[in-house]
Parts: structure tokens; sequence; C-alpha cells
């Protein structure tokens, strides 16, 4: 029997396009299974797919008048998954579907997902990549949805109320790091830990020598109580190398960082850059002789199970990861097992790490991190599409 899946995610947003999902996508459609995908109507699709992406169209205008009223309107009385259940229901009248699978990172499209797992009496699995509970104060999305900080409690929690009600009523729910897992079996017993990944088609080790001795950062930065680069400026200031220090980065982190550099008297360290296109991420972390993940002990932050995409990647490409400051939690653990560099806690063993990898960079012209090979594979989005392909079957037989 050829399994038949209609899946429901929310919207396909660049530079991305959420690989999570994709990689499911191409994999299933890959093996011969007929998947139907219905999301929100976003921006124009640049990724090539083949498997059929029907997208619905929530706003009539691309005015921001109609976006804040309907905001407004969903949070009160949520409109949009409604109104996103009705269309897609309507959509797929007389198609048969073995399961129905919801990836979101909110709550958008789980009203959708129920409504369908029960007017058919199919199972109904859950995928959820972050929750509102992982970081306090929802930080990671403070640059979205202007009008709704002044109540953002509220907000909030009436997200979480919304999510919990439908994955109690889920037959599977996956999640996406140890904490995640422990947190959400509260609300569903059949909770399973799938992480995030890297592909392992693009990311892959590439020895390419370098002239110079280069620390990198790719990604958005957020406030310093999720974010502390300290030890990594305190280790710099120990340092007399010829190195650069790299940021790839939006223009308020490089403020940040440059306010910082200035304090601590390494600003000639530093170099910064804009984002760079997905295409060219690749080639800059081959580029790398040490990757920066910047995270910050979870007991300060307060945020959780935050394992960072970029983390994966540089696995998949084998440089050392320097993760400053350690959670001293999920990522930490990972990063020892994997043996893929250091969770620093000090600005001593900081800088012996920085000192380590020059010496293997003046020697070989570039470096290459000894990571645990069998503990790699297991973090690649082809391994982890497995994954999910067993966990669907046993809920679809």
């Amino acid at each position: 029997m050829t399994p038949n899946v209609l899946i429901l995610c929310d919207p396909f947003t660049p530079p991305a396009y959420t690989p999570r999902i994709r990689c499911l996508c191409d994999h299933l459609a890959s093996i011969g299974w007929n998947i139907d995908v219905y999301t929100e109507h976003g921006e124009e699709l640049t990724f090539e797919h083949a498997y059929p992406i029907h997208e619905i169209k929530i706003y009539r205008t691309k005015s921001q008048w109609e976006w804040i009223a309907k905001s407004i309107w969903s949070l009160l009385t949520d409109w949009r998954n409604r109104s996103f259940s009705r269309q897609v229901r309507k959509a797929i009248q007389g198609k048969q579907y073995d399961l129905v699978f919801c990836c979101t990172f909110s709550t958008f499209p789980l009203r959708a997902a129920l409504d369908i797992a029960r007017e058919r009496h199919i199972p109904l699995h859950v995928d959820l990549r972050d929750i509102d509970e992982q970081v306090p104060g929802a930080q990671y999305q403070s640059h979205r949805q202007w009008w709704v900080r002044p109540f953002r409690n509220w907000y909030r929690n009436v997200n979480i109320a919304r999510r919990n009600s439908i994955i109690r009523k889920a037959q599977t729910l996956t999640c996406v790091s140890p904490w995640h897992e422990e947190f959400l079996k509260k609300y569903n017993a059949n909770t399973r830990l799938i992480y995030n990944g890297f592909d392992e088609n693009v990311f892959f080790p590439q020895d390419l020598p370098s002239d110079t001795f280069t620390i990198s950062y790719v990604g958005r930065l957020y406030e310093q109580r999720m974010q502390d680069p300290t030890i990594l400026m305190e280790a710099l200031q120990t340092l007399d190398l010829p190195l650069k220090v790299k940021w790839y980065t939006n223009d308020a982190g490089q403020k940040q960082i440059q306010l910082l550099a200035q304090q601590y008297h390494v600003s000639h360290y530093m170099e910064y850059h804009n984002y760079v296109p997905p295409t060219e991420v690749p080639a800059l972390l081959h580029s790398g002789s040490i990757l920066l993940v910047l995270t910050n002990r979870a007991s300060i932050s307060g945020a959780h199970g935050i394992m960072t995409t970029k983390f994966f990647e540089a696995l998949g490409v084998e440089k050392p990861v320097l993760c400053v400051r350690s959670d001293e939690e999920c990522l930490a653990q990972v990063i020892k097992e994997t043996n893929a560099g250091l969770a620093g806690t000090n600005a001593q063993e900081v800088a012996d790490f920085i000192l380590e990898k020059y010496d293997e960079w003046k020697t070989k012209g570039f470096t290459r991190q000894a990571v645990n090979q069998d503990k790699k594979r297991l973090f690649t989005r082809q391994y982890q599409a497995q994954q999910f392909e067993q966990l669907l079957l046993n809920e679809i037989i």
C-alpha cells in the first residue's frame, strides 16, 4: 500500500524556506509516497520540489491595515486558523489520506490539522520546531508583530492554550531537543525527539587552505542575555595572533559587537559583513578556521533546548565549533558527544582552544575537526527524514 499523507505547515519563508519540512517532503516523494502540502500563501517559492505545494491565501491585499485588523481578530477568535481550515477542507474534498502531518513553529495551522484528522478518523502527527516556553518574553519573536508587544503575555498565553488543546489529541508528537521532549510529554505521552540537523548534500567537509586564520559567525544576534560573547572578548585580550573575527549578521548585531569589542580593546580583530545568501553559506563555513555559535548559560538566559541550525551546519562541514558561552544544557551535551569543538565556560579554555586550532592552521593551512562520525550521521536531515518515515508508518499501519 502506498501511503497518502496530507502535510500542513506554516508558510515557507526565505531565506531557508523551512528545511526541516522540505527535506522530509523530498524524502517521502523520493520513496513513492503520495503527499499533498498545504500552507499559507507567502513569498514566491524559489526552490525545486517534486511534490505539489498548495498555497492558501489568507490576506487579500498587501495592506498593513488588513494584516493588523485580521491579526487582532485572529488573536480574539483564532480567525486565521479557522479560515485556513475551512479552505483546506474544501480543497481536499474527494481526496483520500491515511494521515495528517502538521509541522509548525507556532500554532498555525494546528486547528486545520486536527479538524481534518477528526472528520476523516485518521491519525494526526504534530511536529513542533519551537514552543513559546523555550525562551522567556518571546525574545526570538521580538522583531515580529509590533502591535502585540504591549500585551505579549496575553498573546503568549492564548497561543499556548490553543496549542496544548490540540497536541493533547495528536496520536504522536515530535520535537527538536531533549528539553522539549521532557517538557511536552506532560501534554502528550507519545512525544518523540527528532533533532534539527544539516543537509549532507550541502554541508560536507572540504579542506580549503586559507591565508588568514578566521573565526566566523553567521546569523542574527540577539540581546546579550541570550547570546553572551564576553568570554571570547576576554580570551582575545590575552592573545597576540594575526587573526580575524568575521561577523556576518544584522546591523543591530554589528553595533552590539562593536561596543563590546571597544570595551575589551579587541576592535582590531573584528571585521563586519551583512548577511549572505543561503547559497553562499557553505563556502563561507569552509573558509572559516573556527565557527562561532553564540548562546548563554540556560540558568541566566532562561532559554532552553535551543539547538541552533548553525551548529549542525558547522558539524556537517567538520569545522571546529566554538560555542560561547556554553548553555550547559542540550547544546553543550551534543557538542561533547560529537566531539564538534568547545562549549566554553571561561576565557582561559577559549583562549587555549583558539591557540590549539591556530597551531593546526599554521601547520596545514586549514582546520578540520575530528568529529565522531557515528554521532554525526544521526544529525543529517536525511537520517531524520527516515526517522519520520518509520514513525508515520507505525501510525498508518
